[in-house]
């Protein structure tokens, strides 16, 4: 009996815990409502036209650099702000840079390879959910693919740049490792919010998995895509 206990007590958090992670959940599903909601409203209205022609006049690097500074600033601001309503400002705004940022690659997917929308995103939600699960049902600590993380995303970093800056193409190899670190991001996301993150944090904690959501979302459309034409 006392190991039946463990086993099954193995499979349990704490109420606190487990209305922190119901919480947080929450937050991925009703951000991701909401990107939806603004790429639709941007299509609707013929904005995603005008967006993704004028992004395409921009540099990349600048593009990609302006990402860079909201994100880190909507996800510090999440992390370290005690103002629930800051909280929720640093995610709506991140939502909205993401969906911006998005246009383009969604505008081209909708318009050269109609219907790949639709299964990037069913591709993305299968995956995330598979990946929450595991994190969930294992409970197991995937702490340790922080550091390779963030090598690896450096070295994505570098190659992107790299790439802006000498006129190559990464080609398909970089979009499918991309969909790789994307998962483990996700995964090491959900083991933290399991496991680790404050109870009162679960808005900043949204917004790390949505962000890893949304990585995993724009390469598997360039997969996609790119099979399509």
């Amino acid at each position: 009996m006392e190991l039946e206990a463990q086993v099954s007590g193995q499979n349990t958090y704490g109420p606190s815990r487990e209305k922190f992670i119901a919480k947080t959940f929450n937050h991925l599903g009703g951000s991701i409502v909401a990107f939806t909601v603004i790429e639709m409203l941007f299509f609707a209205t013929g904005l995603s036209e005008t967006i993704a022609l004028a992004i395409f006049q921009l540099p990349w690097l600048a593009i990609m650099g302006a990402f860079m500074l909201i994100s880190w600033l909507a996800s510090r601001a999440a992390h370290t702000v005690e103002s629930k309503a800051m909280q929720y400002a640093a995610l709506g705004a991140f939502i909205v840079a993401e969906a911006i940022i998005f246009v383009p690659l969604l505008y081209v997917a909708n318009s050269y390879a109609p219907g790949v929308i639709t299964n990037a995103a069913v591709i993305t939600l299968i995956a995330t959910v598979a990946l929450i699960a595991i994190a969930y049902t294992s409970r197991k600590d995937f702490s340790f693919l922080g550091t390779i993380l963030k090598w690896a995303g450096l070295l994505a970093l570098v190659l992107v740049v790299s790439g802006v800056i000498f006129g190559f193409q990464l080609g398909m190899f970089f979009s499918v490792a991309m969909v790789a670190f994307a998962g483990g991001a996700i995964l090491y996301d959900a083991s933290n919010i399991i496991h680790h993150y404050d109870e009162e944090r679960y808005v900043g904690a949204a917004l790390e998995l949505f962000a890893s959501v949304a990585l995993m979302f724009w390469y598997i459309l360039r997969i996609l895509t790119s099979w399509r034409n």
